[in-house]
């Protein structure tokens, strides 16, 4: 077959492809939301944009708001009264792991980079038990709305995240963040806060 046939050949095919793509994506998009229903214990809105089915362990005790954008590649665990709640308009990118053996909230708006973690338990150290088997303390997570984590971050139990900060990739936050600051590194530490923003922002 020569070029010139062989590239009609292709150029006849794409159409198709695309066709086929509009009308399968859609249909994957429905069937991912349906095997997520299936696995939580709420119900979850229409709006709600799954990509990828998420990894559900645990109760399934998880409340999700409407018009979530859910990238594939998520692990969602809640163990014994533990619960993730996640509100309005919020994104989660791909590889996020998100475990409550107490609570986890995240407020409206935000957005979860990849990869990152925020786990409210640590296992029990300095027991005669083995590790596996040591149980966990644990306490709540609260991410403020507007908030941006980047990509690889860890979130430790008991932190709060105020409303519409910002944490740099690869940053570890063990301690609060106050509403509007800026927190990078290992541990997170503020590069700007609230006050500091407001007092460089120009005069009008």
């Amino acid at each position: 077959m020569s070029k010139g046939i062989k590239g009609l050949a292709v150029s006849a095919l794409t159409p198709l492809a695309r066709l086929r793509r509009r009308l399968l994506e859609p249909l994957g998009r429905l069937w991912n939301h349906a095997r997520l229903r299936e696995r939580i214990t709420s119900a979850l809105d229409p709006s709600v944009v799954v990509l990828g089915v998420p990894e559900i362990h645990g109760t399934g005790n998880i409340r999700l708001g409407r018009q979530l954008y859910l990238y594939p590649g998520l692990y969602l665990e809640t163990q014994g009264a533990g619960e993730i709640r996640i509100g309005d308009e919020v994104v989660i990118s791909r590889g996020v792991h998100l475990v409550a053996f107490e609570r986890i909230h995240i407020g409206e708006g935000s957005m979860i980079g990849e990869y990152s973690s925020i786990r409210d338990a640590n296992h029990r150290t300095g027991t005669d038990r083995a590790l596996r088997w040591s149980g966990h303390e644990s306490r709540p997570i609260a991410i403020g709305r507007q908030v941006w984590i980047g990509r690889g971050v860890t979130v430790l139990p008991g932190v709060t995240i105020g409303d519409g900060a910002v944490i740099g990739a690869n940053a570890v936050v063990t301690r609060d963040i106050p509403a509007g600051a800026v927190a990078v590194g290992i541990p997170a530490r503020l590069i700007k806060s609230s006050s500091t923003a407001q007092r460089t922002e120009p005069s009008s």
